[in-house]
């Protein structure tokens, strides 16, 4: 009888703590939603959790490639700590505290669905269970390299329902699309339901089938688009492929190419593409996020079957943004708005949290915050190796006086390798290969046109920002910092040692 009484009590707790649900694409832009008043995207479902959720408006992340941004998510660590301070494949993730980890620790069912971009590709990563699509995979591409007596599809989930769905001979790149193609596109040439945006809600919904009904449940939806391929169901991109597209913003500081080195080469980084081009693609992209924001919809009815969409804590973000042809850029690493700038919402159905209906959160926050939020919903302790804080008190408002000033984030990205510190009204941005810089006033010029760096009178903010990112880099192995001054043409490097 004791033994029964106390077993009812743990799944009574059990059931009292929050389901969790975190939602994350694959390089939206912060500004890709119609609540925040764009002029071309639609996001009725999005707009609606934030309306009755809570919506961050200066949500970043610190280092903004897929590898590094993840890595925030899972271990709830500052870059400096992960060590992923660029783009590098193939480094393994051997972290002893990972977000799935603490949370299944905790009693929670824990499952991902779609992309993950660990290493090993199969690492669960703490998660009882992965349904995998990271998208492509290079390195188990590259016929060449050690990996090539490994068949691709045997570790991408998606391909090989793929193949047994619709036949053999199909593959991820049948369309032509380059996975880093940010300026050409045409449409998804299958049907609908085939699409890896659709097969990642219903593999979720799937889940929600078979998950262990005595627990509380943690599942990550992770989608690989917006990511290019552009390649949106057709009637999404029907929807936007005869609007009028506004002009992309283009700062006083930029050096115009004259259409040279973007024209030509679809996954350029920077360069003037034609405006026809340029505008199908940003057609296709928005197309893109409204498929997924729909298929949110559907995903949310589906919580509503299942009963458990009022016991489930909703979060949905993206790993970093899009340039898209801001300032002539594309694709992201940058530390400019489109590209680091990015999506957060978080929506408790229940109300047993206490959040502020439609609040609006200007506070900054970053991806490593995601990790102490969650385990603080889920009544669960929170690492001392995670950085990060719990959005919790912002969400209530009790956190007046006492938020972070700033964030630094970084990019390592050869000759464009950069660092930025932010407050969501200010930014600095350093290139630390030629030692430039710039400053930008967020609240008057949000869409940073204007370089006030080079402007007189600026000295005092200048000072004061730099050395912010003298405090973040002091003592950082690649010598940034000697003797309290920022030092240009020091190497970077994509990981720290101490996780090579």
């Amino acid at each position: 009888m004791f033994r029964r009484g106390k077993e009812r009590f743990r799944l009574q707790q059990q059931k009292q703590r929050p389901n969790i649900l975190l939602i994350t694409v694959d390089q939206m832009r912060w500004d890709c939603l119609s609540v925040m008043d764009h002029p071309i995207a639609e996001t009725p479902n999005l707009d609606s959790l934030a309306r009755s959720g809570v919506l961050f408006r200066s949500a970043y992340a610190a280092t903004p490639t897929c590898i590094p941004a993840r890595a925030a998510i899972f271990t709830g660590m500052s870059q400096r700590s992960h060590g992923r301070v660029g783009y590098q494949d193939r480094v393994p993730w051997n972290y002893e505290h990972t977000l799935p980890g603490e949370l299944a620790k905790a009693g929670y069912h824990t499952q991902c669905v779609g992309k993950m971009h660990v290493y090993p590709t199969r690492s669960l990563c703490g998660f009882h269970n992965v349904v995998l699509h990271d998208g492509y995979f290079h390195y188990y591409r590259d016929k060449h390299s050690t990996l090539a007596n490994q068949q691709f599809d045997e570790c991408d989930d998606y391909l090989r329902w793929l193949r047994e769905t619709a036949g053999a001979q199909h593959d991820i790149t049948d369309l032509g699309l380059d996975c880093n193609a940010s300026t050409v596109t045409r449409p998804w040439h299958l049907p609908e339901h085939m699409h890896p945006t659709n097969w990642t809600v219903t593999q979720s919904i799937d889940f929600l089938r078979r998950r262990d009904p005595g627990k509380p449940f943690f599942l990550w939806t992770s989608f690989v688009r917006p990511h290019s391929p552009l390649d949106p169901p057709q009637a999404y991109f029907d929807m936007y492929k005869d609007l009028e597209m506004p002009d992309p913003p283009v700062g006083d500081w930029v050096e115009r190419t004259g259409g040279g080195s973007g024209s030509s080469d679809p996954t350029t980084i920077f360069g003037e593409v034609p405006a026809r081009r340029l505008n199908r693609a940003r057609a296709a992209y928005y197309a893109l996020i409204t498929h997924i924001d729909d298929q949110i919809g559907r995903l949310l009815n589906a919580l509503q079957e299942y009963g458990v969409l009022r016991d489930t804590l909703i979060v949905f973000t993206s790993d970093h943004g899009e340039m898209i042809g801001d300032h002539h850029f594309y694709r992201k690493a940058l530390p400019y708005e489109g590209s680091a700038k990015i999506p957060f919402l978080v929506y408790d159905p229940s109300g047993s949290l206490g959040f502020r209906k439609g609040a609006v959160v200007d506070e900054v926050v970053e991806l490593r915050d995601i990790m102490p939020t969650l385990l603080d919903a889920a009544g669960a302790p929170v690492p001392e190796s995670v950085d990060g804080s719990s959005l919790l008190p912002l969400c209530r408002k009790e956190t007046a006086g006492r938020w972070r000033e700033y964030i630094h984030g970084e990019h390592a990205f050869g000759a464009l390798s950069n660092h930025y510190v932010t407050d969501g009204r200010e930014k600095y941005i350093w290139y630390s290969q030629s030692g430039e810089e710039q400053l930008f006033d967020l609240s008057s010029d949000p869409q940073e046109l204007v370089n006030l760096a080079a402007q007189p009178g600026r000295e005092e903010r200048i000072a004061l920002w730099r050395e912010r990112l003298i405090g973040e880099l002091d003592g950082r192995e690649e010598g940034y910092v000697d003797q309290g001054r920022l030092i240009a043409g020091r190497t970077p490097q994509a990981c720290l040692s101490h996780i090579l």
